[in-house]
């Protein structure tokens, strides 16, 4: 008891202040992601592309009326992925690399989301059928 009385000395009004402005501030990058965040103009749909060793093996396209299926890719000799398409979304259910790290990162369905498997080469990419705005005004230099 004797501690909470010396604690309430010295507690001060600007440090009520002080922590209350950090709580608040603590929330400004989630609003500011919020506001900056676009939804996806999928109107026409999204495609994924399977790649192995940068080539493209195969296009699935993603939407409510896509069947489920699963798709077995060798990218080289007693190496193996099973890709797995369900509608909007897909994902690498299973593949015999070491750390698993594909198959972790479990289903994508958003375009700019990637799944890759580095061992074996393979990625899955998510593209819009209809590219915003932006990405024809984007110029990267080097």
């Amino acid at each position: 008891m004797n501690l909470w009385h010396e604690l309430k000395k010295q507690w001060r009004f600007m440090d009520g202040v002080v922590i209350v402005s950090l709580i608040i501030l603590s929330f400004v990058p989630y609003v500011v992601f919020a506001l900056n965040h676009q939804p996806v103009n999928d109107s026409k749909g999204t495609i994924a592309i399977v790649s192995i060793d940068g080539k493209e093996v195969d296009r699935f396209e993603l939407t409510e009326k896509t069947p489920h299926q699963e798709v077995t890719y060798h990218p080289a000799k007693g190496k193996y992925n099973i890709i797995e398409v369900d509608g909007t979304k897909i994902r690498v259910k299973e593949d015999n690399s070491p750390d698993q790290i594909a198959v972790r990162t479990s289903w994508i369905e958003r375009p700019g989301q990637m799944s890759i498997c580095l061992p074996h080469k393979l990625s899955i990419e998510i593209k819009s059928l209809t590219p915003s705005e932006e990405d024809d005004d984007m110029i990267i230099t080097y």
